[in-house]
């Protein structure tokens, strides 16, 4: 490749990277409008996060069509292969985090205005949330930063999470015999699964950038266990 072709397709592939993590903000904004709308029982900011979600899908189409019509065009190299590689994961896994808000959203009309809330149950779930607010952004600066070391800690973030989404699984399980109290808790128990999937992708994004870094694709388990190779491209 002629090396101003070659400077074009990395201008390209960098703005194309920049669209991809801006579907991250796109997405902690959901989540932030998500929890407002849970915390509060707002029916209509439910339904704005659901309508809204045509933007985080128009983002995820914009990109992956323009890294595949970059790619129709340019032949990249084994460097360039991994970083689109793990672009369209990403976009991937955004867009997918965003299917989690409108999961959420939906579920909050179901409720009503009043239900019978178990102040443990709720406290649990803000703090999920904020959580998976907090690891979009750092999966975001991570992926930036090509910090290997910032992706591996989102495992501990995670851990929380899963700590969090067990503890709101057992006390929902003692709402005891009101059918309302009941029905909340199992919807609640919904509500945090939804959130643990949008901590699970953050991950996988962590892990697509040590991938880009390294040429490795390896689970993240746990940072502190030996890495484990699969596909190597170098």
């Amino acid at each position: 490749m002629p090396v101003e072709a070659r400077l074009h397709f990395q201008e390209q592939l960098r703005d194309l990277e920049e669209q991809a993590l801006g579907g991250l903000d796109m997405v902690g904004e959901a989540l932030e409008r998500t929890l407002e709308a849970v915390l509060h029982q707002d029916v209509e900011l439910a339904s704005y996060v659901i309508a809204d979600d045509d933007r985080i899908d128009g983002r995820y189409l914009e990109v992956r069509q323009g890294i595949l019509s970059l790619m129709a065009r340019q032949a990249p190299v084994a460097s360039d292969l991994r970083l689109i590689a793990a672009l369209l994961d990403l976009i991937r896994n955004f867009e997918r985090m965003g299917d989690q808000c409108v999961n959420i959203s939906k579920l909050v009309p179901l409720v009503g205005r009043e239900p019978p809330v178990e102040e443990g149950i709720l406290t649990r779930i803000e703090r999920m949330a904020r959580q998976a607010i907090s690891q979009v952004a750092q999966c975001k600066q991570a992926f930036s930063r090509r910090d290997v070391q910032l992706a591996e800690d989102l495992v501990r973030q995670d851990d929380e999470i899963d700590r969090l989404n067990r503890e709101i699984f057992s006390l929902a399980l003692q709402s005891g015999d009101d059918h309302d109290a009941r029905e909340w808790g199992a919807t609640m128990m919904l509500v945090a699964r939804s959130i643990e999937r949008v901590g699970d992708n953050a991950v996988d994004i962590g892990e697509q950038t040590a991938f880009v870094v390294t040429g490795l694709f390896r689970e993240f388990t746990d940072a502190s266990h030996p890495e484990v190779e699969s596909n190597v491209v170098r």
